[in-house]
């Protein structure tokens, strides 16, 4: 039970993370949604790098971020107005 509240607590803070990087404001289930996304995101682009699996939830929060700028990046160019 306690992995399935932490894996939820680091998707909301990565997703979080990630739209105030990219000036993206959405709610918290978005958040959360984008943020468990992008841990996987993340983990496949890290995992194609060679950097190993996080250990720390700094780690996967670094992890998941830099995975939910991806997403929230890929989607910017689908909903850009031409």
């Amino acid at each position: 039970m306690w992995s399935f509240i932490v894996w939820i607590a680091i998707g909301a803070v990565a997703g979080w993370l990630a739209g105030k990087i990219l000036g993206s404001t959405k709610g918290w289930i978005v958040n959360i949604i984008v943020g468990i996304i992008g841990g996987t995101i993340g983990g496949w682009v890290f995992g194609l790098l060679g950097i190993g699996d996080p250990t720390s939830w700094l780690g996967s929060i670094i992890t998941s971020t830099v995975g939910a700028v991806i997403l929230l990046w890929i989607l910017s160019l689908f909903n850009k107005k031409s």
